[in-house]
């Protein structure tokens, strides 16, 4: 099997914000199913996995955005596996124009996890192997973002539509919260450039949820979800 899975999509308008644009929910989103097709492809697949009583969830994510495609655009992705660490299986991704030039790029840094107990299950007791590559293109995997005193707040609760077939909240559904904080005419003359996101604790449906979020001078978003006084789900939006 090719160490290196990749896939062509074409962006339509459920992608793409009012302005066109490919919404980052959406590179989130299509940068997990391309993970997910390969997967398929390396039988640790979520079908085989449940065999097995774990699934993949994601802990950190970050994306290094160089131009956010528009509506209509043909994009290659570019994915594979990187070595497993001890607790962790990473996973690059490259997206490319049809002139072959970078739009964007990602590394993800996955985990097992038991759907009855909801608790990790690290590589070397999973039996769970995935054989991986470094291609020297990689980024870096996020390290945590440290908890601040932010200055708005507003609450949200978990709807079906948020859910994946974990039962949880979809990653990619964090980054279209974070999106609504913030205007249209926010967007129309912003381009987030950096993303880094950490998937701290589960969100399950009906949860009520607090969000806190701070524009900083920089041009800088930092965003904390909150179930009571614990941590959700942290982010840090460079634009």
């Amino acid at each position: 099997m090719e160490p290196i899975y990749t896939k062509e999509v074409t962006l339509e308008s459920l992608h793409c914000d009012c302005f066109g644009l490919c919404k980052p929910s959406a590179l989130s989103y299509l940068v997990q199913e391309a993970a997910g097709e390969h997967c398929q492809l390396l039988h640790v697949s979520w079908e085989d996995l449940n065999r097995k009583n774990l699934f993949w969830a994601i802990l950190r994510h970050k994306l290094q955005i160089t131009r956010l495609p528009r509506q209509g655009e043909t994009i290659r992705l570019e994915t594979w596996p990187m070595p497993t660490t001890r607790t962790a299986y990473p996973r690059s991704v490259i997206a490319y124009d049809a002139d072959g030039a970078e739009l964007f790029r990602s590394i993800g840094l996955w985990v097992l996890m038991d759907p009855t107990t909801r608790s990790m299950v690290v590589p070397g007791k999973s039996g769970v192997l995935v054989s991986g590559i470094l291609r020297g293109t990689e980024l870096s995997v996020p390290g945590s973002l440290i908890p601040g005193v932010l200055s708005d707040t507003c609450s949200r609760s978990v709807a079906f539509t948020d859910l994946d077939v974990n039962g949880h909240m979809n990653n990619a559904r964090y980054l279209d919260w974070i999106w609504d904080l913030l205007p249209s005419h926010f967007h129309r003359s912003h381009s987030p450039r950096e993303l880094t996101l950490c998937y701290l604790s589960e969100a399950r449906e009906g949860e009520a949820l607090t969000l806190q979020w701070q524009l900083h001078p920089d041009s800088r978003l930092q965003v904390e979800i909150l179930r009571e006084e614990h941590r959700v789900f942290a982010a840090n939006i460079q634009y």
